[in-house]
């Protein structure tokens, strides 16, 4: 029994250093584990989990009846009873060791695959703030390549804004020059009706004069 007990201990401590730390090998134990966690597996856990305590409880009981025998023989206790106190110590220790060690593998599993659920979970939300970021990168590059567009034609609508406006500057001056020329002819068109006006007044005197000396002579 103690033999088993030791192989036990040993057996569960190296499955404790194994799950401490990261290698191959801890793979292989939580996938023992993991199996051995379904089906029936965690009522036969509980089944020699319940034996231990049973052992455990009687290996308590029987140091207790010994320490109380002693007692009621007046404080003195045989060797026979001290190897038995001894043997049942050794094997409540040890038992006590097999539950312990093997609650830690129970919470170490537990922790283990706790762990790899969050990573997982980490990862998956890192993907899709990821995919995110690029949909926005992408969406970015887009309204960054129709704005450049719309740089380019407000540059050419300006460029042909200012030119319209130098044709209509043109215009302009030209109408202002078309505008001076034709007052300029007015003002020219005016003084020679003047002067026409001027010379038919002169001609109709002349003719009156012309008439007056022809009937002079006649008479």
């Amino acid at each position: 029994m103690i033999q088993l007990l030791f192989m036990v201990i040993a057996m569960e401590a190296s499955m404790v250093v194994v799950l401490l730390f990261k290698t191959p090998l801890r793979k292989l134990v939580i996938m023992g584990l993991d199996r051995l966690k379904r089906g029936r597996g965690p009522l036969m856990v509980k089944s020699v989990a319940g034996t231990l305590v049973v052992v455990l409880s009687s290996s308590v009981y029987s140091m207790v009846k010994i320490k109380n025998h002693g007692i009621d023989d007046g404080g003195s206790v045989n060797p026979t009873d001290q190897v038995l106190m001894a043997k049942h110590l050794l094997q409540a220790t040890l038992m006590g060791a097999v539950l312990f060690l093997g609650l830690m593998i129970d919470r170490l599993h537990h922790y283990i695959r706790e762990l790899r659920v969050r990573r997982k979970t980490i990862e998956a939300v890192k993907k899709q703030t990821r995919g995110a970021e690029d949909g926005k990168v992408e969406e970015i590059k887009a309204m960054e390549g129709e704005m450049a567009k719309l740089r380019t034609e407000l540059k050419r609508l300006e460029s042909e804004l200012e030119s319209k406006t130098k044709e209509v500057d043109v215009f302009e001056a030209n109408v202002v020059a078309l505008r001076k020329q034709s007052e300029g002819f007015l003002l020219e068109y005016d003084r020679l009706l003047k002067e026409n006006q001027n010379l038919r007044n002169k001609l109709q005197s002349f003719d009156r004069g012309l008439s007056q000396s022809s009937s002079k002579k006649n008479s």
